[in-house]
């Protein structure tokens, strides 16, 4: 009798190692699976927030062109201004030279 309490207990406690492993093989399993979804999740993630900066980045350009051109206009404008009052600077001091010598 006391020889089948033995062999109860060694086969619950065989039963109970294997279940043990199965345990920590599935266990394995699991953190294998979520650790190569969460790769992909991130990898998904950085890919989007390079596709975000990058449509910025386009934007954030293309605005600079616009204040160039804008800029470039401006300045254009500003240089014909300051050519024509020196022209006419010119004209008045060569007429004032001109009247004072002859």
């Amino acid at each position: 009798m006391a020889s089948e309490a033995v062999k109860k207990v060694l086969e619950a406690e065989s039963e109970s190692e294997r279940k043990t492993a199965e345990a920590k093989q599935r266990r394995d399993e699991i953190l294998m699976q979520a650790e190569g979804r969460s790769a992909h999740i991130i990898q998904k993630r950085l890919g989007d927030a390079s596709k975000e900066s990058a449509k910025i980045r386009n934007e954030f350009d293309s605005k600079l062109e616009d204040y160039k051109k804008n800029a470039d206009a401006e300045c254009e404008k500003q240089l014909g201004s300051i050519k024509a009052l020196a022209e006419k600077n010119m004209n008045s001091a060569v007429e004032a030279v001109i009247r004072e010598y002859f």
